[in-house]
């Protein structure tokens, strides 16, 4: 992968990066607590739904914030773009689909098919 590339992907991941930062923030404290004595028993149901569903969603950012910060990680030791199961380079296009990716599409495939 020549150095242009290297810096395209590394923006596009830095990009990713600050654009989770935000919506992680947006998403307010995690585990902030609620005034549960007024309403009924489906409002406080409805509210430990929300709950739940802001938690799964911080979860999800965090996983993806992991992912983000392993592939600049590897831009930075100079494994990016190197599927990890065979050696070979990952096609640009899938990292341009997927910059996270650590597989090429063959390799992906062969995994989901022994999964199987």
């Amino acid at each position: 992968m020549t150095p242009d590339q290297l810096r395209h992907f590394q923006r596009k991941l830095q990009t990713s990066r600050a654009e989770l930062l935000r919506e992680l923030e947006a998403s307010g404290p995690a585990g902030q607590p609620e005034d549960t004595r007024e309403g009924d028993q489906s409002d406080h149901a409805s509210a430990e739904t929300d709950r739940d569903l802001v938690g799964l969603n911080r979860e999800r950012i965090r996983m993806l914030l992991g992912q983000v910060d392993a592939a600049l990680a590897r831009i930075e030791n100079g494994s990016y773009g190197i599927c990890e199961d065979t050696g070979e380079p990952i096609g640009l296009k899938r990292l341009e689909a997927q910059p996270t990716a650590t597989l090429s599409v063959e390799a992906a495939q062969k995994r989901e098919q022994a999964a199987r």
